[in-house]
């Protein structure tokens, strides 16, 4: 489906497809339904957790799996909670490895994010409230915060007690 351009080396291209996508797991609670349905006092409180995983599958298939939790409140009381899996199996070819994990944990959720997105959307929508749209998502910036976080806890494990 989508084919990326660069040039591995000699090597031919690099590319990237995605072979199919799907929804692995999705949750929805509406716990204070209908009291919450109508108009409330005030603006909710939307908190969003975002997760990326990556199980290897051959050679040059990877699974990458987007997680995306979703909870609003209003006065501490819960609205809804959403969550869903959405992952996409992609096949990579040309890629040198030191790009490898980049392109797992940055291009291929940025792929399949649009998708996840709107599975969230419609399931609130279904749930009775505003379709909750959620803002894009810099996997770029996500990828450098988890790697500074993992060289932190190497050097707080590396040091003596």
């Amino acid at each position: 489906m989508s084919d990326q351009g660069s040039t591995n080396a000699g090597n031919g291209s690099a590319q990237l497809r995605v072979l199919t996508q799907y929804i692995k797991d999705l949750s929805f609670e509406n716990p204070n339904a209908p009291q919450m349905l109508g108009p409330v006092d005030e603006q909710p409180q939307i908190g969003i957790r975002v997760d990326v995983g990556v199980k290897r599958m051959s050679d040059t298939d990877y699974e990458v799996a987007l997680k995306i939790g979703a909870e609003a409140k209003v006065k501490e009381k819960p609205m809804f909670l959403a969550e869903i899996e959405y992952a996409g199996l992609f096949r990579l070819t040309g890629i040198q490895e030191q790009d490898l994990e980049a392109v797992l944990v940055v291009e291929c959720p940025r792929q399949i994010f649009p998708f996840a997105r709107r599975a969230l959307a419609d399931v609130t929508r279904d749930g009775g409230y505003p379709p909750l749209m959620i803002d894009p998502i810099d996997f770029v910036s996500l990828y450098h915060q988890r790697r500074e976080q993992m060289a932190q806890e190497v050097a707080g494990a590396q040091q003596p007690n």
